[in-house]
């Protein structure tokens, strides 16, 4: 009596400290039975789908998967009953799995089965496999361009050595032909090599590899010089440039001349959008352990079956241009780590870019000019 006594209370912990090890692991465990009935549901599993496991638990597992994705899994535990042929169960399959709010995430699902006093019961193992995906895609994505950027860079070349010489000549003769009319059609020959030119300047910087040179900087400072910089640029529209940043400096971390062309071309971007009296807005807010810095216009807008389109390549809504700008300001922000930016516009109502940055502490060094404190930055005028 004493021995089984001892047996049935080892059994216990033993049974405590692999519930306490399930419920401590990072992967959702998630146990049913021949019916589809959710047993078991641990703490990973709630975060990882959205629900509490008092919303899951005996009702059917079709609450966490996607229509397609039950039907296979039926169809898997349906075989395996049968004829106990054990794919997948027993294999690590990917999925696509449903959250409460309604958004899915893809995930590998590693099945086992049990069974217990004649009763079959199915667990699957879940690892939630987004920032694996993501982590590929970037990978993939760098492989494509650092491919391309090969391309471009003998394409370009190519080229660009010819075109220089085209150039050239065109210069020279536009100071010896006296004929209007010559001269008019030498101007647009000119004009049209610029344009080359400048094409494959963008071509290079959206494809070929580059280092950043990064640094601390204050952020807020960046502003007021692209807000300078940008008054320049729209002097003859009479249009509105206005300038809002918080109390005191914001350090980020970055390429400092990087960001600023970034920051400048969507502001220019902005001043050709707008017509005349309209606005073009800066504004910088600090938000918990980042900063956003938003870019906003009241043009036109863009129509919405064009807006997911905006950073593909060689996309444009300008009467001229290259459709390069936006593809480059987006993988210079993507360049740097824990940085993001998003486009939202709407036909008639304008357009906003948002950049989110992480805060940095101030570097050691302060005092240099610029660099320490100062007051808020708030301008507004019209060019």
């Amino acid at each position: 009596m004493g021995n089984t006594s001892r047996g049935r209370k080892l059994e216990a912990e033993e049974l405590s400290v692999l519930l306490l090890a399930v419920e401590s692991t990072n992967e959702g465990f998630v146990t049913i039975d021949k019916d589809h009935k959710v047993l078991f549901f641990n703490r990973a599993a709630e975060r990882l789908f959205g629900y509490s496991r008092e919303e899951v638990i005996g009702k059917d597992l079709d609450i966490v998967l996607t229509p397609r994705c039950s039907g296979d899994h039926r169809r898997a535990v349906e075989r395996y009953l049968k004829a106990r042929r054990p794919k997948p169960i027993g294999h690590a399959k990917e999925l696509t799995a449903s959250r409460k709010d309604g958004t899915t995430f893809p995930c590998s699902i590693s099945f086992s089965v049990a069974r217990r006093k004649g009763k079959v019961f199915f667990t699957g193992i879940v690892r939630d496999l987004t920032h694996t995906k993501a982590l590929q895609e970037q990978i993939a994505r760098a492989e494509r361009l650092a491919t391309l950027g090969q391309t471009v860079a003998e394409i370009s070349h190519e080229i660009r050595n010819p075109m220089v010489v085209i150039g050239g000549f065109v210069r020279q003769l536009s100071k010896i032909i006296e004929d209007p009319k010559a001269v008019t059609k030498l101007e647009i020959m000119a004009s049209e090599v610029r344009r080359v030119e400048d094409l494959l300047l963008e071509l290079r910087d959206l494809y070929l590899p580059r280092t950043l040179k990064k640094r601390t900087f204050d952020l807020a400072k960046l502003l007021e010089e692209v807000h300078a910089l940008a008054r320049q640029a729209g002097r003859g529209k009479n249009i509105r440039l206005s300038l809002e940043t918080g109390s005191g400096p914001a350090f980020v971390r970055g390429d400092r001349e990087k960001l600023k062309q970034v920051f400048f071309n969507l502001v220019k971007n902005g001043i050709e959008a707008v017509s005349e009296e309209g606005e073009v807005a800066i504004r910088s807010t600090v938000r918990g352990d980042r900063i956003l810095v938003t870019i906003g216009d009241d043009g036109p807008g863009i129509p919405e079956e064009q807006a997911s389109k905006v950073f593909s390549p060689f996309f444009t809504t300008k009467k001229e241009g290259t459709g390069l700008g936006l593809c480059i300001c987006k993988r210079i922000v993507d360049e740097h780590k824990d940085c993001s930016m998003e486009l939202t516009s709407e036909s008639g109502r304008g357009t906003i870019v948002e950049i989110r940055l992480p805060l940095r502490k101030p570097p050691a060094h302060r005092g240099r000019p610029g660099e320490g404190t100062r007051p808020s930055a708030r301008t507004g005028e019209k060019r």
